[in-house]
């Protein structure tokens, strides 16, 4: 069964084209180690919570817009694999394709999928 990695960032209003291009570079390094799909969302209608929300989980701050991004493997073999290749690859150094944004405050997590209808 397909594999999921989540990623929830504050990026700056500002950095919007540098993140569509940190993003496009990103899809084309993980799809050649076996991803299947890449999926990058700027938000649009995210609210602050009372005791938890996206902007609190990732401290957004003004000017700052909440991101969500997911990556679609075919299995988690492969994306360990993968992501493995990834993380080694020159490509994603930061001289090369640098974060526009704060990579402390970057919430990311690997899921198995349970349901899919």
């Amino acid at each position: 069964m397909s594999y999921i990695d989540g990623f929830v960032a504050a990026v700056p209003e500002e950095n919007k084209s540098a993140f569509i291009k940190h993003t496009e570079i990103c899809a084309e390094i993980f799809k050649e180690y076996g991803a299947l799909k890449i999926v990058d969302c700027w938000g649009d209608d995210v609210p602050d919570g009372e005791v938890t929300s996206f902007p609190m989980a990732v401290k957004l701050e003004p000017g700052e817009v909440v991101v969500f991004s997911w990556i679609i493997w075919p299995d988690a073999e492969t994306r360990n694999k993968g992501m493995q290749k990834v993380m080694e690859d020159e490509r994603m150094s930061s001289e090369n394709n640098p974060m526009p944004f704060d990579g402390k405050r970057l919430i990311y997590g690997g899921f198995d999928i349970i349901s899919e209808l």
